[in-house]
């Protein structure tokens, strides 16, 4: 394919610059938006009288015919290509003649590029947004169904306190809510056209640029023509929007991996969502969930990437600026892909409560409310919490629980134990106790679990 710019040169470029240079293999995902983008344009170039509505016309529909070709497989994207807008430019003008070489007034690939780029990834938030709000109602879905399942809280990895299962589950849904706002705040200010900035300067054409990102759905324009062509900060912020969604994915990847263990064994994996060993006969092995957590740092490596391509760079556009898009579409194709096995993964994971329960109970985790019972009976804080590790040592020494030492023992300890300590220290008991606000107890997981059903149904 000859290149546009070949009038100013006396050779043709190398093959192997030329295959360096070429950005086709990966910006080709891309035509869609670069036909709309330019749909748009022709519609503006005509509606200023830079071109005629009849050449308008011809051209919109010659772009509608490609556009149909490559969705129907009828016409293949030519890898030798340059990059996907001169590819679509070279077939429209081969399809209508010499007028589809107007088609190009008033604009430069550089503001092309920085639109088409802004069109692609508005589009693939909103898919991402999606995934995430799928993932938000499986995990929801399986803590309704575990408002009263005992569960250790762990803090050091160290059986902490008791709280339900439903009460862990909630606080994922928080962190993937948050998720689903910081890619909602980055489109905001991503959503912005640069259509018109041309090359850096503007152009000479009186163009009308917001009935331009009017046509596009944008919500303004960009109010300087150097920064509309030579800035890429929203692949940065969306980068790390994803990087973020990916580190809570890795947690909870984490948490599921752990869970599934023998020696945790509070869950069981769907076969569907495991793999086994090829020497091993035993094993059931999380897999899913192990990559889900490696991808993370792949898309970590996609982040710093953009970052460092963009750090020393002087205004206006350059051709390091390329090197974008390998990065955020790789990031873009890595959560889609993990969005789209999480929730299925969740959904089919069977909850094992008597074992949860039980590690709760062996973990003294109903420690805390011994003394918290005692202080209710005048005594100081700091007694009571000498008392409650006198028992724990206690049931330690003699291979017993909280609940299984004899009130005679507790007596021993403090006079003032009553054989209602029994029902104070109740796991259950011990959960429904923690009044407070966002905190474990059954008012508290009720007005979570709304929460996040209210932020669905928006």
């Amino acid at each position: 394919m000859e290149k546009m710019w070949a009038g100013r040169f006396h050779k043709s470029l190398d093959c192997r610059a030329d295959d360096f240079n070429s950005s086709i293999r990966f910006d080709s995902r891309m035509y869609k938006q670069d036909i709309k983008g330019s749909v748009a344009h022709a519609t503006m170039l005509a509606s200023r009288g830079i071109i005629s509505a009849s050449d308008a016309e011809k051209i919109i529909e010659g772009l509608g015919s490609v556009l149909d070709d490559i969705e129907q497989g009828k016409l293949q994207i030519d890898p030798t290509a340059e990059d996907i807008h001169m590819f679509v430019e070279a077939e429209l003008t081969k399809r209508i003649g010499d007028v589809g070489k107007r088609l190009h007034t008033a604009r430069s690939r550089n503001d092309q590029v920085a639109v088409d780029i802004r069109l692609y990834l508005r589009d693939e938030a909103a898919e991402i947004t999606d995934g995430l709000k799928k993932l938000l109602a499986a995990v929801l879905k399986k803590a309704k169904e575990n408002t009263e399942t005992i569960v250790p809280g762990y803090t050091h990895l160290q059986r902490a306190q008791p709280i339900t299962f439903a009460h862990h589950l909630l606080a994922y849904c928080m962190m993937f809510m948050r998720d689903v706002d910081r890619i909602g705040d980055a489109v905001k200010r991503m959503n912005v056209c640069p259509l018109g900035s041309c090359a850096l300067a503007g152009t000479t054409y009186d163009t009308d640029r917001e009935a331009v990102a009017s046509a596009l759905g944008f919500n303004g324009i960009t109010e300087n023509s150097i920064d509309g062509v030579s800035d890429r900060d929203f692949c940065v912020e969306l980068l790390s929007a994803f990087a973020t969604v990916m580190m809570h994915l890795s947690r909870f990847s984490e948490e599921i991996i752990l869970w599934s263990s023998w020696e945790f064994k509070f869950i069981e994996l769907d076969d569907s969502f495991t793999t086994g060993s090829s020497i091993m006969p035993q094993k059931k092995n999380p897999d899913i969930a192990e990559l889900v957590r490696g991808k993370t740092g792949r898309v970590y490596g996609d982040l710093m990437a953009m970052l460092t391509v963009l750090k020393g760079l002087p205004l206006a556009y350059n051709k390091d600026m390329q090197e974008d898009k390998e990065s955020i579409f790789d990031a873009v194709d890595t959560v889609k892909q993990c969005l789209e096995v999480f929730p299925p993964m969740i959904s089919g994971m069977k909850v094992l409560k008597d074992n949860m329960l039980a590690a709760a109970q062996k973990g003294f985790i109903n420690a805390t409310d011994i003394a918290d019972y005692l202080t209710k009976k005048g005594i100081p804080f700091r007694t009571a919490y000498k008392i409650s590790g006198q028992a724990v040592a206690y049931c330690i020494d003699n291979g017993l629980i909280l609940e299984t030492v004899p009130l005679d023992v507790y007596k021993s300890f403090c006079p003032d134990i009553d054989d209602d300590v029994y029902s104070a220290i109740d796991l259950l008991t011990c959960v429904r106790a923690r009044v407070s606000a966002g905190g474990t107890g059954k008012d508290s997981v009720e007005k979570q679990i709304k929460i996040v059903s209210d932020f669905l149904s928006k």
